[in-house]
């Protein structure tokens, strides 16, 4: 049985470069499975890469198709805001797959597929340097959307609590002050998680 590995973890923690790096791995043999948003596409992104967009109607059609397995909804600054993931042909059961998620949506993947499917991997890393890559990266937007991005930092404190955390059941984490040690660290708990042994 293949598993789902569900990198977690605040905004600007490093999920992104992470993620990019453990596909790139072939000794894994991981596939990605790409989420929807209605969001808007920033600068740099590509449709079916880290997302397929999409809008309301797509949603609500998707949602009536009983297709969505999870999703969550954002009141930003900018709107109403979804995320979610769709049971879209792209899941097969004897591969292991890579996504990136949240704790909520970690949960409702977990009622859906079986607990025994999902393997959770939380990234860590210091506020304060998570607050200036955010800012950076926002610098590097068209338009920049401070305000959301500071209502999505105030947002992970909560996302992400300890109480959460330990109500998800996840014990391991993964501090990503080092990428290539924080990588190694990781790549040891995926193969485990994948043989069996974690």
């Amino acid at each position: 049985m293949g598993r789902i590995i569900c990198l977690m973890g605040k905004s600007s923690a490093g999920k992104d470069t992470i993620y990019k790096r453990l596909l790139e791995d072939e000794t894994l043999g991981l596939r990605k499975l790409v989420p929807y948003t209605t969001r808007p596409i920033r600068a740099g992104e590509r449709e079916g890469r880290e997302y397929f967009y999409t809008d309301e109607t797509g949603f609500g059609r998707l949602k009536g198709q009983g297709k969505v397995v999870e999703d969550r909804a954002y009141h930003t600054c900018h709107g109403l805001w979804r995320y979610f993931t769709v049971d879209d042909g792209q899941i097969q059961a004897d591969q292991d797959y890579l996504m990136i998620g949240t704790l909520e949506a970690y949960g409702k993947l977990q009622e859906y597929f079986g607990a025994a499917r999902l393997l959770p991997v939380l990234i860590e890393l210091d506020d304060g340097i998570r607050l200036q890559r955010a800012l950076n990266r926002e610098r590097t937007q068209a338009e920049p959307k401070y305000e959301e991005m500071c209502r999505r930092f105030l947002a992970d404190s909560e996302d992400f609590s300890q109480e959460k955390i330990e109500r998800a059941g996840i014990s391991r984490r993964f501090v990503n002050d080092e990428l290539e040690r924080c990588l190694d660290e990781i790549r040891g708990y995926i193969r485990a998680g994948i043989s069996g042994k974690e």
